[in-house]
């Protein structure tokens, strides 16, 4: 997708906006993709491991090493429901770290929370039910902000870039990892097959959900490229804005300061 057509999808005068390949009304996406993530809650670590090979774990220890959690360290993790980033960055902090887990999905929160009550995570981390849109944390308050193939699924990328900037203090972080796209045609190809005929089955048999999977292979193709969502990340104030393709491109972390 290019940045116009993202910029021309995300438009607050827009009525209209991008849900995977279809247009729907701007107030109906976030009950559609809340609708999405209560069906396959309860099988979304497995479908991860299942759908990537177990790759994403990489992806996500490469985030939290570009995190660098320290004791002490604040971090607002979001669309983070099932703990994953939050007890990875517990982790590393040596279970003295500060994490805040902001999800729209409280069924996807009910799988962290339950999770941490069997021991997976160290520390402390505090479960909120909010919108990125609309973040209910105070300016200035964080010291990291983590998005883990949550960002495509917000309803308007900007006003969520700018609300990660807003509760970031001076000198803190911001870190997206996310789906992306393919530069190098064979591999395009490939990993293109493998999105339109492998997972929407695997939905299916593991998750029960065909549809939901099929709306995860077209919310990846509509989200912006590499270079695109770097531009909008420097258009609401984020600086020294970088990217790091993992996989060849089928993922990639962007990074940037609040200064």
């Amino acid at each position: 997708m290019t940045e116009a057509e993202q910029a021309g999808a995300t438009r607050p005068q827009d009525d209209q906006v991008w849900f995977g390949s279809e247009r729907v009304a701007r107030h109906e996406k976030v009950g559609r993709v809340r609708e999405v993530f209560d069906a396959v809650a309860p099988r979304y670590d497995l479908m991860n491991d299942l759908m990537s090979a177990g790759v994403h774990r990489l992806w996500k220890r490469a985030l939290i090493e570009m995190v660098a959690p320290r004791p002490g360290m604040q971090l607002l993790d979001v669309a983070g429901g099932t703990g994953d980033i939050a007890f990875r960055f517990q982790e590393a902090a040596g279970g003295a770290g500060d994490v805040i887990v902001c999800d729209i999905n409280q069924a996807m929160l009910a799988v962290g929370r339950d999770r941490a009550l069997d021991g997976a995570a160290a520390g402390a981390i505090a479960w909120v039910c909010g919108d990125a849109e609309a973040l209910p944390l105070p300016d200035r308050s964080v010291d990291a902000y983590t998005i883990a193939f949550g960002l495509r699924n917000v309803t308007g990328i900007e006003r969520a870039l700018s609300e990660a900037r807003r509760v970031l203090r001076p000198g803190g972080r911001f870190f997206c990892l996310e789906f992306s796209h393919v530069a190098q045609p064979a591999l395009a190809d490939l990993y293109r097959r493998y999105s339109d005929e492998i997972l929407p089955r695997l939905g299916q048999a593991v998750a029960g959900n065909r549809d939901a999977y099929v709306y995860l292979v077209e919310s990846i193709r509509r989200f912006p490229r590499q270079a695109d969502l770097a531009r909008m990340m420097k258009r609401v104030g984020l600086d020294v804005v970088r990217w790091r393709d993992l996989s060849g491109g089928i993922a990639a972390i962007h990074s940037a300061w609040r200064t």
